[in-house]
């Protein structure tokens, strides 16, 4: 991989104190399970929810993908670690942007996959992909003009988020930015994901707004971009 392994930050005990081993391990379950194209086994009246059926035929997923790059879209030459980035560099048009992908991904299946497949797609802005959760980044400090977090911030407490904030301030070059998105309680389709997903294997936290902007602020963040989508709200913090 293209970090200098000198320069991470200890994490030789992590797998034995870590407090968020647990949680990080059951998200991971449950899109290890997705990626493998396993069954999942929900109850009747789960499977009779319009939002279940979307999520099955795929519907689903264009309505909840946050467009990071509409509001930070990533720069030629600029260096991105994309946190739990499953398998987007596959997917979102890096090789248009000409920016460096770096990742940092909790399912193995998408790491692997990543890692067999992205130098293949281009070998130049493919840096690889590194197993951990959001809140221990194996990067060097001040090495990212970028970092995006999409698609994950509901599965983990507001806790949980004041660590994944203090290293991404940390990996971050000065003036950089950090993209990443919320699911919005107060949307019609919000509880009903949470209930659903709950049955998929990984718990839902609805928390309030306000109480995001809180922690953003907290940790030295100002908010200067915000988008609504139909369940998750995309934030630009600087």
């Amino acid at each position: 991989m293209s970090n200098k392994s000198s320069q991470k930050p200890n994490t030789s005990n992590i797998h034995h104190s870590d407090k968020w081993q647990m949680r990080v391990a059951q998200v991971a379950y449950r899109f290890n399970r997705q990626y493998e194209n396993q069954s999942f086994e929900v109850p009747a009246e789960v499977q009779a929810m319009p939002i279940y059926r979307e999520w099955m035929s795929g519907i689903l997923s264009a309505k909840i993908v946050s467009s990071f790059w509409e509001i930070a879209q990533p720069q030629k030459n600029q260096h991105c670690l994309d946190i739990g980035c499953g398998v987007s560099f596959l997917i979102y048009p890096w090789r248009d942007w000409q920016a460096y992908f770096y990742g940092q991904e909790i399912s193995t299946v998408a790491r692997n996959t990543l890692n067999s497949r992205g130098s293949q797609l281009n070998s130049k802005l493919f840096k690889g992909v590194e197993l951990g959760g959001a809140h221990q980044l194996n990067y060097s400090s001040n090495q990212f003009d970028l970092v995006i977090a999409t698609g994950f911030s509901c599965y983990f407490p507001l806790e949980y988020w004041n660590a994944v904030l203090v290293e991404v301030k940390r990996v971050l070059k000065p003036g950089g930015q950090f993209v990443f998105d919320i699911l919005n309680p107060e949307k019609p389709l919000a509880v009903d994901w949470a209930v659903m997903e709950t049955y998929l294997g990984a718990e839902v936290f609805l928390e309030p707004i306000a109480e995001w902007e809180k922690i953003i602020k907290a940790a030295g963040g100002k908010v200067i971009a915000r988008q609504s989508g139909e369940l998750f709200d995309l934030y630009k913090v600087r």
